[in-house]
């Protein structure tokens, strides 16, 4: 499977075949699915005095993507096995599933949030386990949300008896119940953008305002990408998704972009009625990672930026900016390697920006007065994010710069997405024209994503909420 297992289990046999599931619980002293000659019987089924089993939603079965949810299950009978399955199907109707074993307490019931996964796709306490190692069917499947506004993501969970491998489980389950999880709240408002050359989707948050303003970008996927700047407008931000190729009447391609496309973007945020100024933010992830540095570098009144996996230099095409020019860190395919599992790892492909015929690439943020905040995913696939990092640090602290702060999450990949994101480990990727590794393993990554979240917004909201006049 493309995304796969815990990184306590073995990424390349998922799902877990019932030979496993016993050997499993062989080795933590568990009781085995299959009895052998001279271990004990499996715990007999207590009488559940007319109880049916349920399963429980809170604070309630309708919620915002990123918001947190709590899991319990009623009516199971004392120390009863059980599997629990998450499904959903995306707009394109792939189907995501994960499962997970769990053991009931002597009361017969089961709390998420205190009682641990003995196996499957996560081990351990991990109250929204079922959701971030949801795991796709078909091979290489990104889950993306395009259509943020009239309709959420469905959540199945399931409960059936026995702990039991996905292609193994009973024809009836137990419980069900579903969660729809939403990613604009009520009275947020979407409104298309069409004015002069911008393309963007403004997500603007209910209230009287004013609200702090950021530009949101993503990678060399181009297109219109929604689903980041509705959940951040959902916690008080004024957000512009910007498109900047592959979409509506804009270029095709990101071979020459003009830097004036991203100011006049800027502009249009500034003199928004409910955005409180004089200066915005920006936040993008890998291509965008760099684009929000050249904007905060360039353009005054981008005042701070988050990089997440992004690069120290213009990557890919040239990027224009009244009489100046950066070239576009190059790459060589030629560098790319096969993974252990025939996977492409593209990781060494882009080239050097610290090597002399490259450095007129590098972007010069030391020159910037805005803060930076850059994000790092230790084993990221896509580029050696890991030592641009390191570059532009070192870069500001030589100019006697302090106004950045660097988060690293070691075995986080490269795809580091709000809270619950289910994990990426291979899609793909529109410049190699092939899946590739994105790196990361599914546990790390997904507890880094619900770490990286409310420090992003924090960070943003340090800056913009309380500015002095440009």
């Amino acid at each position: 499977m493309a995304c796969g297992l815990d990184n306590e289990a073995d990424q390349s046999t998922a799902p877990f075949i019932p030979g496993q599931v016993s050997s499993y619980f062989r080795q933590v002293g568990s009781l085995s699915l299959y009895p052998r000659a001279g271990l004990p019987l499996p715990l007999p089924l207590y009488p559940r005095a007319g109880m049916s089993v349920s399963i429980q939603l809170q604070p309630s079965p309708r919620c915002l993507f990123d918001e947190p949810l709590e899991v319990r299950v009623s009516g199971l009978s004392p120390l009863q096995q059980v599997t629990l399955k998450a499904w959903l199907r995306d707009e394109k109707e792939q189907l995501f599933h994960s499962a997970a074993f769990y053991t009931a307490d002597p009361r017969g019931q089961l709390d998420l949030a205190h009682s641990p996964s003995l196996g499957g796709h996560y081990t351990g306490v991990q109250p929204m386990g079922l959701f971030w190692s949801l795991s796709p069917v078909t091979p290489f499947t990104r889950l993306v949300k395009r259509d943020v506004a009239t309709s959420p993501l469905s959540v199945h969970i399931e409960i059936f008896e026995g702990h039991w491998s996905l292609g193994q489980l009973p024809a009836q389950p137990l419980a069900t119940a579903i969660n729809q999880r939403w990613f604009m709240k009520e009275g947020l408002l979407r409104i298309p953008v069409r004015e002069g050359r911008i393309r963007g989707t403004l997500f603007i948050p209910p209230g009287v305002g004013p609200f702090p303003g950021i530009i949101d970008l993503y990678g060399s996927g181009g297109g219109m990408v929604e689903h980041r700047a509705s959940l951040l407008a959902n916690h008080g931000f004024v957000t512009l998704g910007l498109a900047y190729f592959g979409f509506d009447d804009l270029p095709k391609d990101y071979l020459n972009l003009d830097l004036e496309y991203f100011e006049e973007a800027v502009n249009f945020l500034r003199r928004h009625p409910k955005v409180k100024g004089p200066g915005v933010g920006a936040i993008g992830i890998s291509k965008g990672g760099d684009l929000v540095l050249s904007m905060t570098t360039f353009l005054p009144h981008v005042i701070v930026a988050v990089s997440i996996g992004g690069c120290n230099a213009n990557t890919l095409g040239k990027l224009h900016y009244k009489d100046i020019t950066l070239p576009g860190l190059g790459i060589n395919l030629e560098r790319a390697k096969f993974s252990e599992s025939k996977l492409i790892d593209i990781s060494e492909v882009t080239n050097d920006p610290m090597e002399e015929e490259n450095k007129g690439c590098i972007i010069p943020i030391e020159k910037a007065e805005g803060h930076f905040l850059f994000v790092v995913g230790e084993d990221d696939k896509n580029w050696r994010t890991p030592l641009y990092a390191q570059h532009a640090v070192k870069k500001l602290k030589e100019n006697g710069k302090e106004n950045y702060e660097l988060i690293t999450y070691p075995e986080a990949g490269h795809l580091l997405e709000p809270s619950y994101f289910p994990f990426c480990y291979a899609s793909f990727h529109r410049v190699v024209g092939q899946p590739v590794l994105w790196g990361g393993k599914v546990k790390p990554h997904a507890l880094a994503q619900i770490d990286l979240w409310p420090r992003v917004q924090a960070f943003l909201r340090k800056h913009l909420e309380h500015q002095s006049k440009l």
